[in-house]
């Protein structure tokens, strides 16, 4: 340092934020929060930062750098106000830092594991949880449309993965069943005919529904005659060796895993718009009439 060269006693805000690595906003912002005392000023009317303002300003820049908010620094130096190293509150406040970045670095591992595991299984296929996707393995390529697993993530959000995976069973029968699907495919276009143009007296309605109970009682003798319905055992059987805490309650209410995040069934059922026709809701009541009555 030249003999001739005499170091300021104070700077104004601009240099105080080119040698801190910030700017003047970020200091005024300081100053609003508390963070930062408010220096004296000049003649001038202007802000004189002098050698300890420089201190605590470098350590807020360091801290803030390293992911600590600012309200936590504030905090921090009202417990400790020597400074950045002299007390229990600085390094309370570090704990806490630490423990909250471990988190993040746990929650980015689980958002990586999950991407990753979208562009194995194919991204609407890998948002749904292992044990659907499990089901599902194996199937002809193309042999799922997007509206069988748009209607697992629904079901998936209501009932739980257990509710998806057991759902999954019909997609398994339609998937290698060609002229089921092709059945299928018929009812869903005639239950879509019945529109708000139809009324719910309307002759249609009862014969659809009719052709939905038949429907629905082929799906049902492919899925016992294949085995799948044995499948479906398993899996509650593995459920409930896996989840014994959980409990029938939870499964019955929609409590548990992915069901709804505390909703009920009935109340996450409420929550999800279905533009359903009043000739088509009557289809609906219709069709589960004869099931009901099929059982007697």
């Amino acid at each position: 340092m030249p003999a001739s060269f005499v170091p300021p006693r104070q700077v104004r805000i601009g240099d105080a934020a080119a040698f801190a690595g910030c700017t003047p906003r970020a200091i005024r912002h300081y100053h609003e929060i508390g963070l930062l005392p408010e220096p004296e000023r000049g003649g001038d009317d202007r802000r004189r930062y002098g050698y300890e303002d420089m201190i605590r300003l470098l350590w807020i820049r360091r801290m803030a750098d390293a992911g600590i908010a600012l309200e936590d620094i504030r905090d921090a130096f009202a417990r400790d106000p020597g400074g950045a190293d002299s007390g229990d509150g600085i390094e309370a406040m570090l704990v806490r830092v630490e423990e909250s970045l471990a988190a993040q670095e746990a929650e980015l591992r689980r958002q990586r594991t999950a991407v990753q595991r979208m562009r194995v299984e194919g991204s609407r296929m890998g948002l749904l949880s292992d044990l659907v996707t499990d089901r599902l393995k194996g199937l002809p390529e193309g042999s799922l449309r997007q509206a069988d697993l748009d209607t697992l993530l629904v079901t998936e959000r209501i009932f739980g993965p257990l509710g998806a995976a057991v759902q999954a069973t019909r997609f398994v029968a339609l998937a290698t069943h060609p002229a089921l699907r092709e059945e299928s495919d018929r009812i869903d276009a005639a239950e879509e005919a019945l529109d708000d143009s139809v009324a719910v007296d309307d002759p249609r309605v009862a014969q659809v529904a009719a052709e939905r109970h038949a429907f629905e009682s082929a799906l049902h003798a492919v899925i016992e005659e294949s085995g799948l319905d044995a499948d479906d055992d398993a899996l509650f059987d593995a459920w409930d060796a896996a989840h014994p805490e959980t409990g029938d309650d939870d499964e019955k209410d929609g409590s548990g895993s992915g069901s709804g995040r505390g909703m009920s069934v009935l109340e996450a059922t409420g929550k999800m718009p279905y533009d359903l026709s009043p000739a088509r809701l009557r289809c609906m009541e219709l069709a589960e009439g004869l099931s009901l009555t099929s059982k007697v």
